[in-house]
């Protein structure tokens, strides 16, 4: 049986968790530029803001990035397992899509970044 202490936790729980939810991860920026690197070489850096197809050699071969509406993404790539083209579109300051087989990434910069590391 609840008791009222009960429900008063619950109901504290269920003021908190919104809260905590946009205090800890609702406040990311989206950037302005996308570094692409190749080998750990930048190869460009390129605004989100003028939409565009590029092309990126890399070990492997071809990787065509798409950039629309403030967000890049890969979508076409020499790797097998195409796990690059399946993370899909990215535009918040910090974020990373990386093909590893084929050596190509794509870095946001800009915007505010919320963490500049994290560990688990």
């Amino acid at each position: 049986m609840l008791r009222r202490g009960d429900y008063l936790v619950f109901l504290a729980t269920l003021l908190l968790l919104p809260w905590l939810y946009f205090t800890l991860w609702g406040d990311q920026r989206a950037g302005e530029y996308a570094q692409v690197l190749v080998g750990g070489d930048q190869q460009a850096l390129v605004s989100l803001h003028q939409p565009q197809a590029i092309e990126v050699e890399g070990a492997l071969g071809l990787s065509v990035l798409e950039i629309v509406d403030g967000k890049i993404r890969f979508i076409t790539s020499a790797c097998q397992g195409k796990q690059c083209i399946l993370r899909g579109w990215i535009n918040l300051g910090g974020e990373v899509v990386s093909c590893l087989p084929n050596q190509v990434s794509i870095a946001i910069l800009g915007g505010e970044q919320r963490f500049d590391a994290i560990n688990f």
